[in-house]
């Protein structure tokens, strides 16, 4: 069978193909999401930190965890001390969570958290509050920060021009909190809360930790010198509270969906299989071909011959050919040999046979007898023809 291109088929790897190369070869823009994902090298993600981070603790253990604190601290049995490490928008954590956090605190680890939004029940534990500034028409409101450490604190301070500048932190019950960092209204930005034998680092710029700022060449020390209060021991970095829980480290649908060429690359094709399906989905057979029902061609000689036969007037010639089919055709019909029966045995074997009426049996067998005196004449010849196409056609229709 020869194969047949399907132009539906066709035009639908055109399409995908085309937009493939034009997505491959276009500007690519940038991506500004705030994943804070250490696989993303987009600017808000924190892939740089990642890999620059066991430099900082000593190439101790760094893990990324994908699980809620609760499982993880839960099934952790190491007795070594260790960071848990948060860098994420919104912190929010169930009370199952929090409290394993506090538990794994007061037991002598660290927690660092840096995001703008914090659990208000962790908060109060802690004697603190996240606070934000009223909103103003000014177009530009980030701010100065800067570390209260001398050591640290920079001359010019630092200033993230991609962050707004309305958050901050605000203590509401005196405690064991210790300033780390301020903005240029003096509110708190960082500070570290001890808990039982253990701290809690609260950070309120998540930003500072992304690819964009860590490398930049000035700005890039905000984040090192912040992480440099934390101990030198392994690190836990969560990745749970801002992708979910996955089993496994990389997922194929996941990276195709996180990529906008591949997922719009992605939905042309489910758009083209269906409209694949509604249009050339139906079920397909090849052309049935026009078959002419087969011509009789011995039916057809035949009657070039007794044309021939007529025109020339030779009657009773013809009329011994059409006797002579006659009797070939009872031979072939009943079994019956006309040539070894008389005239009235042949008429009650056809009648018995055929059903037709004796006396129109009779009349045809008188029509043809040919060995007679009577001459062959036209009118003769014709009104033997009508009687043997009656029973032919009587023959043919059951009788």
């Amino acid at each position: 069978m020869r194969w047949k291109p399907d132009r539906y088929g066709i035009a639908l790897i055109t399409l995908i193909l085309g937009y493939a190369f034009f997505e491959y070869y276009r500007p690519k823009p940038v991506d500004w999401s705030d994943t804070y994902s250490n696989e993303d090298k987009i600017p808000f993600g924190t892939e740089v930190l990642y890999k620059l981070l066991p430099s900082l603790t000593r190439n101790k253990t760094l893990e990324s965890v994908r699980l809620p604190p609760y499982n993880q601290l839960a099934d952790s049995v190491s007795s070594e001390r260790s960071t848990y490490l948060f860098i994420i928008d919104r912190f929010t954590i169930d009370i199952n969570d929090q409290n394993r956090l506090l538990k794994y605190v007061a037991d002598g680890n660290t927690v660092f958290i840096s995001a703008y939004y914090f659990e208000d029940s962790l908060m109060q534990v802690l004697g603190l509050e996240a606070k934000t500034y009223e909103p103003t028409l000014k177009k530009d409101t980030a701010k100065v920060v800067n570390f209260v450490n001398p050591v640290l604190k920079d001359p010019k301070g630092y200033l993230f021009l991609k962050d707004d500048g309305t958050n901050y932190l605000k203590v509401i019950r005196r405690g064991r909190i210790t300033l780390l960092a301020e903005n240029e209204k003096h509110d708190p930005v960082f500070v570290r809360v001890g808990y039982g034998k253990g701290y809690f680092y609260l950070h309120n710029l998540p930003l500072a930790f992304t690819n964009y700022y860590v490398l930049d060449k000035k700005l890039g020390k905000h984040a090192f010198a912040a992480l440099s209060y934390l101990p030198e021991q392994p690190v836990l970095w969560d990745e749970y509270l801002k992708q979910g829980r996955f089993e496994n480290e990389s997922s194929v649908f996941r990276y195709i969906v996180s990529q906008p060429a591949l997922k719009m690359a992605y939905i042309l094709t489910i758009i083209g299989l269906m409209l694949y399906m509604i249009f050339a989905g139906k079920r397909k057979q090849r052309i049935i071909p026009v078959i002419n029902p087969p011509v009789n061609i011995s039916l057809e000689f035949v009657k070039t011959i007794g044309n021939m036969y007529y025109k020339k007037g030779n009657h009773h010639n013809l009329a011994q050919k059409l006797v002579f089919q006659f009797q070939m055709f009872v031979w072939e019909r009943f079994g019956i040999n006309p040539q070894n029966m008389t005239d009235h045995e042949l008429i009650q074997e056809l009648k018995m046979r055929s059903g037709i009426d004796e006396s129109e049996l009779k009349d045809l067998t008188l029509a043809l007898e040919t060995e007679d005196f009577n001459p062959w004449n036209a009118t003769r010849l014709m009104d033997l023809n009508q009687k043997l196409e009656k029973f032919y056609e009587r023959i043919s229709k059951g009788y």
